[in-house]
């Protein structure tokens, strides 16, 4: 059996474009692990080619998509020159639903190729992609599209992702895949599948190897199931406490608030990382873990090293918009900045967690509760027995016209349009306004100034030196 040195440092793989290839090309270039973020890619490429492709990246890595003639026909569909036209909207593409077209199923898979292909070009350091569980329905030709591109990690959190070690093992095989829908209304002894056949896009595919496969869990059992049951390897685990950034696990037990409303935490949420240690895999600490003394800890309690989010997210290389950024980092450094665990924001219905500034722009003019993008609606059983799809972050009135109970709209947000604007390439509306940003962060961001140390800006690998400093070598591990 092969060995790999496992990486110090995990890269998180945050939001819609935040780590985006040039961040997690820049973290692997110095050794450690770099991750792109896969959720809504195929959203993400189209609008870059949109606003002219600057610097013509996209275009070198769709030029090696091995798939004959689909990086032509996107480009043909999608691309403008010299970018939109002032006052123009974005052109949309089909929503992902159980089923879609081939065309849709190749732009997927085009997308996370070039995300991939793109951080990992140039160097040996290896490279992650890093998707919900919770999104199902593109996950299967998104996984397909990373590993054409030769991806080394897959994490995936949000969820039980159980089925997908077998996943790897067979698309990396070329072979069909398929992954059980969640669908609300199921009938006793009705099943729903997703599927993806690699035959269905070309007859003599290359070889591919298969990633190494970690889920990011926040408890023992979870771990465990996982460890024991899954469908196949799991080749470790990314241990996530509740103060990480973006979505947390909810807290066990009977769900209780602080006089914000966030939810409370307690002991019944820590992972034992004695028993952790006793499944015999390796594991990363994350959520609050950005310091060189939280690596040492992490080192000591066992663990192969550490996953970091917040300090990765606000460095120059990352996708978040300069503007968005700067402001962020000036209020930081003043102690202005507030992190605020929101129990309703989400549509999945997992806590989330909200960024907020003086005078972010969300803060002007309520978000207009819409369902254009898609990649959060949940499948449900209509009543003549069909699949229909709806979002609790939608229009009320169209989500109890789907069946859906007017209490679960309560507070919901469009995370799709707010995350897409996060990284500059929110929609233009019909009243000339962009999307406003829903930034997202770990409660680090609250004490950053220590590690700003006075700077405006720092790159990734100013992070990267801070983390590592004094850290011990990189454990090896079987593969």
């Amino acid at each position: 059996m092969a060995t790999a040195v496992l990486p110090l440092i995990i890269q998180g793989g945050m939001g819609i474009g935040v780590s985006d290839w040039r961040l997690a090309r820049a973290v692997s270039l110095h050794g450690q692990l770099g991750v792109v973020s896969g959720t809504s890619l195929d959203a993400v490429l189209v609008r870059r080619l949109q606003d002219g492709d600057v610097g013509g990246h996209m275009w070198r890595g769709m030029q090696r998509f091995p798939l004959p003639g689909v990086a032509d026909q996107v480009l043909h569909r999608y691309f403008l020159p010299g970018g939109r036209p002032p006052g123009t909207s974005y052109k949309s593409i089909p929503i992902w639903k159980q089923t879609v077209s081939r065309a849709r199923t190749q732009l997927t898979m085009l997308a996370t190729f070039v995300e991939v292909h793109l951080a990992k070009e140039g160097h040996e350091g290896p490279v992650g992609i890093n998707l919900l569980t919770k999104i199902q329905f593109p996950n299967l030709a998104a996984l397909y599209g990373a590993l054409l591109a030769g991806v080394d990690y897959v994490l995936m959190g949000a969820g039980i992702p159980r089925e997908i070690p077998e996943v790897l093992d067979l698309l990396s095989q070329h072979r069909p895949a398929a992954l059980k829908l969640e669908v609300d209304g199921l009938p006793p002894g009705r099943s729903e599948l997703l599927h993806f056949d690699p035959r269905a896009h070309w007859d003599s595919a290359p070889p591919l190897r298969r990633p190494l496969f970690l889920p990011i869990i926040a408890s023992n059992s979870l771990a465990t199931v996982l460890a024991r049951k899954a469908s196949g390897r799991v080749d470790g685990f990314v241990v996530e406490g509740p103060t990480a950034g973006g979505h947390n696990a909810p807290p066990r037990g009977e769900p209780r608030f602080n006089e914000r409303g966030e939810p409370i935490y307690g002991e019944r949420d820590e992972v034992d990382l004695a028993k952790l240690r006793e499944l015999g895999l390796p594991f990363w600490v994350a959520g609050g873990a950005g310091s060189p003394e939280r690596l040492a800890q992490a080192l000591r309690d066992g663990a192969a090293g550490i996953q970091v989010g917040t300090l990765f997210a606000f460095c120059q290389e990352s996708g978040v918009a300069p503007a968005y950024k700067e402001a962020v980092l000036r209020y930081a450094a003043q102690g202005g900045v507030d992190v605020l665990t929101d129990p309703r924001a989400s549509p999945t219905g997992y806590p989330f967690k909200a960024v907020h500034w003086p005078g972010e722009p969300s803060s002007d003019h309520p978000r207009p509760r819409r369902c254009d993008l898609g990649y959060l609606r949940a499948a449900y059983i209509q009543p003549d027995g069909q699949i229909g799809y709806r979002c609790s972050a939608e229009p009320v009135e169209d989500y109890v016209r789907k069946g859906g109970r007017p209490e679960d709209t309560e507070g919901r947000r469009c995370l799709c349009n707010a995350l897409m604007a996060n990284i500059g390439l929110g929609q233009l509306r019909e009243d000339g306004r962009e999307e406003p940003p829903l930034l997202t962060s770990g409660d680090d961001l609250r004490t950053i100034a220590t590690f700003l140390a006075g700077r405006t800006s720092y790159s990734a690998t100013d992070v990267l030196d801070y983390l590592l400093a004094g850290a011990t070598s990189s454990p090896v591990a079987p593969v």
